[in-house]
């Protein structure tokens, strides 16, 4: 089994490597810390790729999109530190065939990735949970829920206090196109200010 290891953390994709090799001892791993790293390394075949949603430039959800994409029978675990449900669901509709956090990822990680290899889809407890609560009990739709994949990396970036600049730098996009983005989340959310983005972004938990 050939395994990707996507995360901008060396120390958690050492402490994933050392977890899973003691259950796939014959495994072979390559790692990689972004996004744009992750899909450039299809071009050698993978049979599982675990990645995490929050690195720098390319976004997670964005790289597994395209992973997907380009090699549509890679088996794509997403291990993330969100809880939410929301991050679950947009995962799983760009690709990925399982979804843990990574505070359970010791327990599940390991039965997600035999999931996906059987064929199957996975979710860690806590977001089966969640997600049957958001089955049973219909939540109203959230203001963010309107946002694209790259609009809601946009203002966790903006939530984080990171300027348009660096945005721009660390996506790799101009300047304008930064702002285009931040113009539509305002108009989105029906705000006017980076300072109400701010606020936003922090009461609805999107900012790690």
């Amino acid at each position: 089994m050939r395994v990707l290891l996507a995360d901008d953390h060396a120390i958690v994709r050492r402490g994933t490597r050392e977890l899973l090799v003691e259950e796939f001892p014959n495994a072979d791993f390559v790692e990689v810390s972004t996004g744009e790293a992750a899909v450039a390394s299809l071009g050698t075949k993978f049979d599982v790729a675990i990645i995490d949603l929050s690195m720098p430039g390319r976004g997670g959800l964005d790289a597994v999109k395209a992973m997907h994409e380009r090699a549509p029978r890679l088996q794509i675990v997403v291990m993330s530190q969100h809880a939410e449900s929301t991050y679950a669901v947009r995962a799983l509709r760009s690709g990925a065939r399982a979804y843990v956090t990574k505070d359970s990822a010791t327990d599940e990680l390991v039965r997600a990735v035999r999931a996906v290899r059987a064929g199957r889809t996975y979710v860690s407890a806590s977001i089966a949970s969640a997600l049957a609560d958001a089955v049973a009990n219909p939540p109203s739709a959230t203001p963010h829920d309107l946002l694209s994949d790259r609009e809601l990396q946009v203002l966790r970036m903006l939530g984080k206090g990171q300027s348009i600049k660096d945005i721009a730098s660390e996506l790799a996009l101009s300047d304008k196109t930064a702002s285009t983005y931040r113009r539509r989340i305002l108009d989105k959310l029906a705000l006017t200010t980076t300072a109400e983005l701010i606020r936003y972004a922090m009461s609805a938990k999107l900012v790690d």
